[in-house]
């Protein structure tokens, strides 16, 4: 699944080319039968929070995508390629288009159904301003383990699976310990490096969260096995104390942690 960074860099180049501009929207194989709706409206702005993206069309017609697991966006300039596969919706300008392939949601908003969703989501780290007061007053009232409450949407909004491994292994923190047993220190920590983090996974195309300091090759281009310390690593040494990677189930996604480095 897209995580927060990767929704804030569709909506960026997505503003780009299409924002305060006229544009044809359509659904060439009827998976989005509204489309018509939108056809040849200005698209005035785009927002991301968390996973979620509103084009706003209008106060009360607001497309809301979200990608869910699998899908994607492509994009390119004039003309269109050929309408294959899951494409669901297209977005496009006499020198530009973008295609939405798959998908868990796309539908049209009115203005209180995307307050509604705003309230439900936590702070977003890529959001200025974000306050996240609320979402460590929500931890610490929870038994529930801390790397599931980072995946809970209404505590933190935008963090997923490959963040949630890396930012609890640099805090140095078990995926398992529960909420109220991170103190608040630790959690301004994990708030600061999701938007270090995330942001500099806004500008680019890759998850790197590896200290160079850290990789067994400490010079030149970072290597694609030595982006990330845990997520996807299990079995293998930790770049840090050489103890063996663990994994496990967390709320149906899986969990890693170093059994050294982050001891529960």
């Amino acid at each position: 699944m897209p995580e927060g960074n990767e929704i804030h860099r569709f909506a960026e180049n997505h503003a780009r080319v299409f924002a305060r501009k006229r544009v044809r929207v359509d659904s060439p194989n009827g998976g989005f039968p509204d489309a018509e709706i939108l056809d040849g409206r200005k698209l005035a702005r785009i927002d991301a929070v968390g996973k979620h993206l509103g084009y706003h069309f209008g106060r009360d017609l607001i497309l809301h995508i979200h990608l869910g697991m699998f899908g994607d966006f492509h994009q390119g300039e004039i003309p269109l390629p050929p309408a294959r596969g899951a494409l669901r919706l297209r977005i496009y300008t006499k020198t530009d288009w973008i295609e939405l392939r798959g998908g868990t949601d796309t539908s049209i908003f009115g203005h209180a159904d995307w307050q509604a969703l705003l309230k439900r989501l936590g702070p977003d780290p890529l959001i200025a301003g974000s306050d996240p007061e609320p979402a460590f007053e929500k931890i610490a009232k929870r038994d529930t383990p801390i790397g599931a409450l980072l995946m809970d949407q209404s505590v933190i909004a935008g963090i997923g699976n490959i963040y949630r491994a890396e930012i609890l292994y640099r805090a140095r923190i078990h995926p398992l310990r529960p909420g109220r047993e991170v103190d608040h220190a630790a959690l301004k920590g994990i708030w600061r490096d999701a938007k270090k983090l995330m942001g500099a996974g806004v500008r680019d195309t890759r998850y790197v969260t590896t200290l160079a300091k850290d990789r067994p090759h400490k010079t030149g281009p970072v290597r694609e096995d030595e982006e990330r310390y845990v997520y996807r690593r299990h079995g293998k040494p930790c770049f840090v104390c050489g103890t063996k990677i663990q994994r496990a189930d967390l709320a149906g996604r899986t969990i890693y942690w170093c059994p050294k480095c982050q001891k529960n």
